[in-house]
């Protein structure tokens, strides 16, 4: 039996829109052989066995999930991963998931069945990424951040209709508002610098559309930002998860305050780590 797992993500960060994803610290495992009893089998048409086939793999493939799915928290494309890195480990053995190009190979065939790079990226190489195509640079995030989360309960999102309701051209103060945000995002996780984070998480290009049309994360935003420890918040890819930065030694007690202010369950409100990992073959 071989199992490989990949990291949840949440991309855009606010401004980063396809451009920013951040590795987050749950995992769904993708495996052949007999499955464990707590694995599940996958059909043909899960988004880890289309990438297994793709990528040259054959045979059952079993499942654990660790993502919920369609929440914004980049389920799918961790499934991509894994089971595109499981046909290469396959073939090339384990230490093929620690390879430079097997993992560019990976992030090229997956973020073509995603459709764009941002949340992929993340779930190949852990961390903090900014991906262009099959460029991807990391940057640092600083050991101090977590990050916490507030998934809803039933709502889920489709990323091609959330998508189909952006606009197509977007005014140059408005993408010159967003180029400035990015760099200063990239320049504030690396240095763990609160302030900038909470200020340069804001967006012009596509999170009010989507609030707009997700009620409940638009209502859990204004909570969170009002949350003492949470230091800046967006939404998670195209929703309806809504995540901010938080000090990783303040991330129970924010997390419990999230909650509060928020009205949500125990389970709603996640405390996750950064992964700084990616995909990984398990033991």
């Amino acid at each position: 039996m071989t199992a490989v797992s990949a990291p949840a993500s949440s991309a855009n960060l606010g401004p980063g829109f396809d451009v920013l994803g951040l590795a987050l610290s749950r995992r769904t495992v993708v495996g052949n052989g007999p499955a464990p009893a707590s694995g599940s089998a996958l059909d043909e048409s899960h988004p880890a066995v289309v990438a297994h086939r793709t990528a040259g793999g054959s045979g059952p493939l079993w499942g654990i999930g660790g993502i919920p799915m369609g929440r914004g928290l980049g389920f799918s494309g961790a499934a991509r991963v894994a089971g595109a890195m499981l046909a290469h480990v396959e073939r090339d053995g384990p230490a093929a998931s620690n390879d430079r190009g097997t993992r560019t190979e990976v992030l090229r065939l997956t973020a073509a069945l995603e459709g764009h790079p941002d949340n992929v990226a993340a779930s190949v190489f852990g961390g903090l990424v900014i991906a262009d195509g099959d460029l991807v640079s990391p940057a640092p995030v600083h050991l101090g951040l977590s990050v916490v989360v507030w998934v809803p309960a039933a709502d889920s999102t489709s990323t091609d209709r959330s998508r189909a309701t952006l606009p197509a051209v977007v005014a140059r103060p408005d993408a010159v508002f967003n180029m400035a945000r990015v760099a200063a995002l990239v320049m504030a996780a690396s240095a763990g610098d609160l302030a900038l984070l909470r200020r340069s998480v804001a967006d012009r290009l596509h999170q009010d559309i989507r609030f707009s049309a997700a009620r409940a994360s638009a209502e859990a935003a204004a909570a969170m930002e009002s949350v003492s420890g949470v230091h800046g918040v967006w939404l998670s890819g195209s929703g309806p998860t809504v995540a901010g930065w938080a000090r990783a030694d303040e991330l129970e007690q924010v997390a419990a305050a999230v909650r509060e202010a928020t009205g949500a369950s125990a389970d709603q409100v996640l405390g996750l780590a950064v992964d700084r990992e990616g995909v990984r073959v398990e033991p």
